[in-house]
């Protein structure tokens, strides 16, 4: 682990206990509505299709929502994450919901080695890639993943949301962060987390990558998959703009001026070759 890493590492060991407690996880709803899923997941529904009985891996999982999730709509799943805290909460959550899920500390890039296991379907959510530095070495582990036949499933923030300035008073959209994936990171030093919170944190330092819709298709192509889904939307499920977003159902945020300026988030699907 690099000092970026370690860094980064930190930040979410510090969070993941925070965000467990938050309302805006919904860990009651999960636990106390057997047909409970969590937001993100019910957004994944339509264009993630049935799962169970599928073998599912959940990349970077923080702490397990969507993870338990998918274990309730019928899926065997595995969650891998590099935060022992985050597992803990994770963990946790899915004893008291009642449901079998194998939880795996491990850095993503050691994933295939960890999990010892291969899958029907890799899924990853959204606010996973930024941490990454190298897309190509992300879609190496993902098909190292698949079984002939399987699938990724992801639904990311737009790359071009990842490169907005910070929210002006005269409301232009304005580029200043990296589109395309760099050497050196992004560094972000700054207090308080994306859930509601009144937690003062000690750790504030991240260090982050932009990929290009472009390189990551590229790279999952070069790897051979076949892709079968890009499809781009106009709302996030955070707060990525704050004053100028509106809440909109389902836990998701979108522009209130002129959404249709900006990608919010896109859902890509794969297929690796039977």
């Amino acid at each position: 682990m690099d000092d970026f890493q370690r860094t980064n590492l930190e930040t979410w060991e510090e969070r993941a206990p925070v965000h467990a407690a938050s309302p805006d996880y919904h860990m009651e709803e999960l636990f106390s509505d057997p047909a409970f899923v969590s937001e993100v997941i019910q957004f994944d529904l339509p264009r993630l299709g049935d799962v169970a009985g599928l073998d599912v891996v959940h990349l970077q999982c923080h702490i397990g929502t969507d993870t338990v999730s998918l274990a309730k709509l019928g899926a065997r799943v595995t969650g891998l994450d590099f935060s022992a805290a985050a597992l803990a909460e994770a963990r946790a959550l899915a004893e008291r919901v009642g449901v079998d899920v194998r939880f795996v500390e491990s850095d993503l890039h050691a994933a295939p080695a960890a999990l010892g296991a291969s899958y029907d379907l890799v899924y990853t959510g959204v606010g996973a890639l930024n941490w990454l530095p190298d897309i190509a070495a992300w879609a190496d582990v993902v098909v190292s993943l698949l079984r002939p036949g399987g699938r990724l499933h992801l639904r990311e923030g737009h790359p071009m949301l990842w490169t907005m300035a910070d929210p002006r008073p005269d409301g232009l959209l304005v580029v200043e962060y990296p589109y395309r994936e760099t050497v050196d990171p992004e560094i972000f030093d700054e207090p308080g987390t994306y859930v509601r919170t009144d937690h003062e944190f000690t750790h504030n330092r991240t260090y982050e990558w932009n990929h290009g819709l472009g390189e990551i298709v590229t790279a999952l192509l070069a790897n051979g998959l076949r892709l079968t889904m890009l499809e781009e939307h106009d709302s996030v499920p955070w707060d990525a703009l704050p004053g100028m977003m509106d809440a909109v159902p389902g836990g998701e945020y979108r522009l209130r001026d002129r959404p249709e300026r900006l990608a919010h988030s896109y859902t890509l699907q794969a297929v690796k070759a039977g």
